[in-house]
């Protein structure tokens, strides 16, 4: 059965899911700001038009906006997060496979269908009439070429949101004008390397000796020069690597000149951690918090980091907060205006392969119990619903977003109200 892979991405999604509730933003330029409100992380097509730039700082060019009417949103991930769910659902009706690559991408394997580009418009039609998102699809023998082929279908507006690269000719002159910095995997490092070998499309990379892509690329050119030519490298079930690392670090909306603030602020990043060690199935042997001032600020500079090793491999938030805090005092000291922390863990095993220690006194059933009943309320009654006391109380720390819209689909209260 000749393969077929599906790469579909939602259009500016995190525009385009702010637009779904606001019809408004329809046809304004339109951008998301990252934390802190501070640099653009999501333009709409008329934002890009004016030369506004992922990546730009929004106090930079505020007067443009304010010029050129665009309208700045904070993020809102919240809502991107269950928008890219109720996208999902609906891919998993149209492909017996779905991969989930990204907030705004998923693979699809439509192997075996009579009419793989049909299929894919039916797709992009049912998902924007069910969830208001604007997609485009690539199809293709492998990965690389259907991310390949949804670079091309998003820029060639005449193939209407699909382009399809199992025909071998098509793929050889797709190839051949693409310039080989689009191709997925190909970073700027590895295309001013192949620039320099005189290879400069994807099509000189396809034809490149596949022993010479590894010696420049390592395994992962290979791969790619492999994939180019429609060679399937990883089967469609196969999982990446586990994640050796974990953390969650955040800029806070306001300096912090008090350990109360602190402590609490990295409490509530490794009980996150902990969630996210939870839903892979590892556990981290050790902790570490780091701290430091406005680099770019008035007033002294420092930056601090104190570390914990746990007696035993854990995934519980509570062990984790305390070692949390335990490392933030370490690392504190006074006197100082602290603009961002985060909480770190490395050397993650899975949850199955941690070594015991006769001296740890907590019960490992017990524990994972608390855990799985605190996950299961958190996700039936939304996050935070059920929290570590030592997360709560001021919250001077938190992040400004100060034109956050509402969490439209996850909180019953930021639920529009239309009154007669």
């Amino acid at each position: 059965m000749r393969p077929v892979i599906a790469l579909s991405d939602g259009n500016c999604f995190y525009v385009s899911c702010e637009r779904v509730f606001d019809p408004r933003l329809e046809g304004r330029p339109t951008v998301v700001l990252s934390s802190n409100d501070g640099n653009i992380i999501a333009r709409s097509p008329e934002a890009k038009a004016i030369g506004l730039k992922m990546g730009d700082p929004y106090f930079k060019v505020r007067e443009l906006c304010a010029r050129e009417r665009v309208t700045a949103l904070s993020s809102n991930y919240v809502l991107y997060g269950d928008m890219s769910r109720r996208v999902n659902a609906v891919y998993e009706r149209f492909a017996p496979e779905v991969v989930v690559y990204s907030i705004d991408e998923s693979f699809l394997d439509f192997s075996g269908l009579a009419d793989p580009v049909g299929h894919a418009r039916a797709l992009r039609a049912t998902v924007r009439q069910w969830t208001g998102i604007p997609t485009c699809v690539g199809l293709g023998p492998t990965k690389t070429l259907a991310k390949v082929a949804n670079h091309l279908a998003k820029r060639t507006p005449m193939l209407d949101g699909v382009c399809d690269l199992s025909d071998p000719q098509v793929r050889a002159a797709a190839l051949d004008d693409l310039p080989v910095g689009d191709v997925w995997g190909v970073g700027p490092a590895y295309a001013a390397r192949l620039t320099a070998m005189g290879v400069t499309t994807a099509g000189q990379l396809r034809d490149l000796d596949p022993r010479q892509a590894r010696a420049v690329l390592s395994v992962v050119g290979e791969r790619l020069v492999l994939e180019l030519r429609a060679q399937t490298c990883l089967s469609w079930d196969e999982v990446p690597a586990g994640r050796k690392g974990c953390a969650v670090t955040r800029s806070f909306g306001q300096p912090i000149t008090d350990l109360g603030d602190l402590l609490q602020a990295v409490a509530s990043f490794a009980s996150r951690v902990g969630e996210k060690l939870r839903r892979n199935g590892v556990v981290a042997p050790r902790l570490s918090v780091f701290m430091h001032t406005n680099p770019f600020g008035a007033g002294p500079h420092h930056s601090a980091s104190g570390a914990v090793t746990f007696l035993e491999a854990t995934a519980d938030s509570t062990e984790l907060v305390a070692g949390a805090r335990q490392a933030a005092r370490q690392a504190w000291r006074d006197g100082y205006r602290y603009s961002k922390a985060g909480v770190l863990c490395e050397g993650l095993v899975p949850a199955g392969q941690v070594q015991a220690s006769l001296l740890a006194a907590k019960d490992p059933a017990r524990s994972g119990r608390l855990m799985a009943a605190l996950d299961a309320s958190n996700r039936r009654f939304g996050r935070g619903s059920v929290v570590i006391g030592a997360t709560t109380g001021r919250t001077r720390w938190t992040q400004k977003a100060e034109w956050r819209t509402p969490r439209y689909t996850t909180r019953l209260d930021e639920v529009p109200v239309a009154r007669a």
